[in-house]
């Protein structure tokens, strides 16, 4: 990948990239857990990262965070020097540039494009997470598996995603057996075919 950030500035980007180190982390690379201090705020380059959150055995999908895109929960440990509180980890083989906080603090003062970077992931992020509240409240879980199978694949650019039912139910935040019934709904209706621990998206 070039060795620029083409959505900020020139000086911005070559900073960040002098300052910053390039990683190259393997899918199920797990890259923050909750309860650790958080020294470094991710951009990502290339591939994918999931962020979610546990609550004893129960998971909850928050976000991906997408090529371009960094992690905001990151972002406002570091700015108020607390432990993380939520789980990341790479959704596939992905490349990344981690800012260390001793270089984003700084820069946040001298670059009005960082900080408007932050603010449109914030912004983002808060849409995301009425989108998600009103699934939740609202919708039946069949539109909502659904609508995240269409959506997974489309982040990872597949029509058939290797997922299990137990990785589907922690990203929504039930459990298998419900997850399982659902997802036999959905092949009766003809929007997905399952092979094994795989799933085809036949229905957008």
């Amino acid at each position: 990948m070039e060795k620029r950030l083409s959505f900020l500035s020139h000086e911005l980007s070559d900073r960040l990239f002098a300052e910053g180190q390039r990683a190259e982390v393997a899918k199920g690379t797990e890259l923050l857990r909750e309860g650790q201090y958080v020294k470094v705020v991710p951009i990502v380059l290339e591939g994918l990262v999931k962020v979610y959150t546990r609550n004893e055995d129960r998971e909850l999908l928050l976000y991906y965070i997408e090529p371009h895109q960094s992690c905001i929960m990151s972002f406002s440990a570091v700015l108020g020097t607390e432990p993380s509180r939520i789980f990341a980890v790479a959704e596939e083989d992905s490349e990344l540039l981690l800012i260390p906080s001793e270089t984003l603090l700084p820069a946040l003062g001298e670059y009005p494009d960082l900080n408007r970077l932050f603010f449109d992931q914030f912004k983002y992020r808060y849409g995301e997470l009425l989108k998600t509240i009103h699934h939740i409240l609202f919708d039946k879980l069949d539109v909502r598996l659904r609508e995240h199978l269409v959506r997974k694949a489309r982040l990872l650019d597949t029509e058939e995603l290797a997922v299990s039912h137990q990785q589907l139910a922690d990203e929504l935040g039930t459990v298998r057996e419900v997850i399982s019934r659902t997802m036999k709904k959905l092949e009766a209706e003809g929007a997905v075919a399952q092979t094994g621990q795989r799933i085809r998206i036949l229905k957008k």
